[in-house]
């Protein structure tokens, strides 16, 4: 059955102005699975009006009351766990055990860690001079627009519409014109869980209309974006009509660096889970794995017989390890990286093309790739975001750094050894917002996820994501200080 949904405005669904509609295909099969309302710039301003119009109510809710009502979503997201796995899987290729054991629960986990902060999110009293109070309080900053990527849909809904929300906005989200299906779903549990009318509203839409609109509006007070690093800088430009508030969360190329001391065997399954869960659609993958010359012959050859035995397949199998990419023009995209890494003189490992299975052809399947490449070629500084991940020697720790930190790019890195004071070193040394020692792409609601240079700029998650979406305003109370006596002319 071909599902059908509108955009959701003020509490209802509805058709969009000019009734124009989005079709929502399957990866798996390129089949048709859902026809979806299509955002224009009139339909951004009916949710805005929208959420302007909700704002006063929910911002005046004291923390406890709105927290009580994200946490009363996240029991809703449990209690649809299944059926939003299946859709997530359906909708974006993801397979179904990593949408049931990661994509869901961490969206449910993320909405009920905002529900306990929203009123627990403090603000200050600095010491000032003797006779003065002085107090900072945080705000809501009031109509906030978030632009959501394709890759983790529902759970990126949860990381801005937590925070957002807990602090007392009201949204107005663009899902990808990809996969929009779960957070469409999650919009008819708003009401079951208390988010009142006009607080969420969200516009499917293609971003050089409906989201650039978003990114212009003078009654936005603030954009939330996750995405490519040249889509980031046009959100820039739009923004400066108002000089609205901005939270960045761009492109990334991620060194995962294997020292001598490694444990190989942690390092070979981290590594792989690093660059080919989601098929590499992440920003924080590993896409770039360099090696100690000692161990490289080793750790290399069990990387790629790892990666040549993931099996691919229907996204909805629990044999499945990794499925399709999310659309055919991402697929394109992926394999003519691997063009490109033949003609810089790159040697392709394993992978390189589209899987000979029957039953996969028609969908947007990569094989998982390995690349041995030279750190200058361009597969090693441009974003690839698919299961595609280069491999390059170093002699010791000075190179290795050099190497890592030689993109523009600054949002996770990976490091992998037995020595502490190395860890913690190379650690302090990486030009990164996040970096992972012995592990890879842990996250959790409570620690800040972003980057820097043309990663962006700004945190999602824990305090950070609540200071990101509040203002401060300092307040002061003239106690019992003396009136100078220039200004006392009463």
């Amino acid at each position: 059955m071909v599902l059908h949904y509108g955009l959701f405005i003020d509490g209802e669904f509805s058709e969009s102005r000019d009734e124009a509609t989005l079709d929502v295909l399957n990866p798996h099969d390129a089949t048709l699975l859902a026809t979806v309302a299509e955002a224009g710039e009139a339909d951004v301003d009916r949710a805005v009006e929208a959420a302007s119009r909700a704002y006063p109510a929910w911002s005046s809710l004291s923390g406890t009351e709105r927290g009580r009502r994200l946490l009363r979503l996240a029991d809703a997201i449990d209690d649809h766990a299944d059926e939003f796995a299946r859709l997530e899987s359906l909708d974006t290729g993801h397979p179904i055990r990593d949408t049931t054991l990661l994509d869901v629960p961490r969206s449910a986990d993320t909405f009920r860690y905002f529900g306990g902060m929203a009123d627990k999110f403090e603000g200050n009293l600095p010491p000032v001079d003797a006779g003065f109070l002085n107090y900072v309080v945080r705000e809501p900053i009031g109509v906030v627009g978030q632009i959501v990527p394709w890759n983790f849909p529902l759970m990126f809904c949860g990381w801005k519409l937590g925070p957002a929300l807990a602090a007392g906005n009201t949204v107005v989200m663009k899902p990808s014109e990809l996969v929009p299906l779960s957070t469409l779903r999650l919009c008819e549990l708003l009401d079951d869980a208390g988010i009142p009318r006009g607080v969420v509203n969200v516009v499917p839409g293609y971003g050089a209309r409906a989201g650039a609109h978003l990114a212009a509006h003078p009654g936005v007070g603030k954009i939330s974006f996750t995405g490519s690093t040249r889509t980031g800088r046009s959100v820039v430009a739009a923004s400066a009509g108002n000089l609205k508030r901005l939270q960045l969360e761009l492109g990334g190329k991620g060194a995962n660096i294997v020292f001598d001391d490694a444990d190989l065997t942690a390092a070979v399954n981290g590594s792989a889970f690093a660059i080919f869960h989601n098929q590499g659609q992440a920003c924080i993958a590993g896409s770039r794995l360099l090696v100690h010359e000692t161990v490289l012959d080793e750790f290399v050859e069990r990387f790629v017989s790892l990666a040549s035995s993931i099996r691919l397949g229907d996204p909805l199998s629990l044999d499945t390890e990794m499925g399709p990419l999310t659309s055919l023009q991402h697929r394109e995209r992926v394999l003519e990286y691997v063009a490109l890494a033949i003609e810089e003189g790159g040697e392709v490992l394993t992978g390189g093309g589209t899987p000979i299975s029957p039953e996969l052809q028609a969908g947007y399947y990569v094989e998982p790739t390995v690349v041995r490449a030279d750190p200058a070629s361009r597969v090693c500084h441009e974003e690839v975001f698919g299961p595609f991940v280069t491999v390059t020697p170093f002699r010791d720790d000075a190179e290795a750094l050099a190497i890592a930190n030689a993109t523009p790019y600054g949002l996770g890195a990976g490091l992998w050894t037995r020595d502490l004071s190395r860890a913690h070193r190379v650690a302090a040394s990486l030009r990164s917002g996040m970096v992972w020692i012995n592990c890879y792409k842990r996250v959790h609601p409570g620690s800040p996820f972003g980057g820097v240079g043309e990663s962006g700029y700004g945190r999602e998650m824990g305090f950070d994501a609540m200071r990101e979406y509040t203002e401060a305003k300092s307040i002061w109370l003239n106690v019992d200080a003396a009136i100078p006596p220039w200004y006392d002319r009463a």
